[in-house]
């Protein structure tokens, strides 16, 4: 048995990274801005990542960090900046006073691509803080990830159950589910290899392009789907207006607009895991199905 200490353990994929280590016999410590639950085998340490006395007593005693929490919507600079970077170099300082070694760092594929948004340039930022530690680390970038328990996708999926979607103008992405995610995270931080930079994805060779995954989404949700490919100025627009809209609560930002329209999105596949550490158990086509199921569950579909 492990003790994980896991930053972002109740959001999207670090709730289920928690169940996963919880089936696996580990125990958990984990950072929360809300009081939770007692769960057993579950440390909630009250705090956020700007809170250095709750990081002390959240790595005090580890065997890993793992570092999920991070900000993907903000509607500043500054927003994503404290967030991503001041808060991975203040857990990195935690791991490191505790002694510490074991350090896997959630980062995004977007980080490769730091010009096109906010968003990605602070992720890549905070890669290098990672890579400058002296801990034994390792980045793991994922594609968009999706599954159950995501918000983000939603959407998409009731688009589709009317028959529609709406895709960037071209280009291809790699997606991954968010249990195959939690399972490499686990996998890395019980791993003796470190100092490597991951890229994730569901093993599919050369990606999807926008359509396909559409369409992947339609027979999720028993549709046929008709799929628009939206110019980029257009989706600007729409950014603009959800801002007016939603205000801060906007989902489609000029940020997300950037990231959408590049034209590649697809993992390296040779920075994939090695094949002994981890691979994808299921299909996204099963992962889709299994996704629309839930929101059907929750009455979101």
């Amino acid at each position: 048995m492990s003790v994980l200490a896991i930053t972002g353990g109740t959001g999207f994929v670090g709730s289920r990274l928690i169940a996963l280590a919880l089936e696996a016999g580990h125990r958990v410590r984990a950072l929360t801005r809300r009081e939770q639950a007692e769960r057993v085998s579950v440390d909630w340490i009250p705090g956020d990542l700007h809170d250095t006395a709750a990081l002390a007593r959240l790595a005090e005693g580890a065997d890993a960090v793992i570092h999920v929490a991070g900000v993907v919507n903000a509607p500043t600079r500054e927003g994503f900046a404290r967030g991503n970077i001041d808060g991975t170099r203040n857990m990195l300082a935690a791991a490191e006073a505790a002694g510490v070694a074991r350090f896997v760092h959630v980062s995004s594929l977007a980080a490769r691509e730091p010009q096109l948004s906010s968003y990605g340039w602070s992720k890549a930022e905070a890669d290098r803080l990672v890579e400058a530690s002296p801990l034994d680390w390792t980045i793991v970038c994922p594609p968009a990830i999706f599954g159950p328990g995501d918000l983000e996708m939603l959407e998409l999926f009731r688009l589709a159950a009317k028959g529609l979607a709406l895709t960037p103008p071209g280009g291809r992405l790699s997606v991954i589910e968010v249990g195959e995610l939690g399972r490499l995270l686990l996998a890395l931080a019980l791993s003796d290899s470190y100092r490597q930079v991951i890229d994730v994805d569901d093993g599919r060779a050369n990606g999807w392009d926008h359509k396909e995954f559409a369409r992947a989404i339609g027979t999720a949700v028993g549709k046929r789907v008709a799929a628009f490919a939206l110019p980029r100025p257009l989706m600007m627009a729409g950014a603009q207006l959800d801002r007016l809209v939603r205000g801060k609560g906007a989902k489609l930002t000029p940020d997300r607009v950037a990231y959408f329209c590049h034209e590649d999105w697809v993992v390296d596949a040779a920075k994939r895991p090695p094949a002994n550490l981890w691979q994808p158990l299921r299909t996204t086509e099963d992962a889709l199905a299994a996704t629309a199921a839930w929101y059907r569950d929750q009455g979101l579909l």
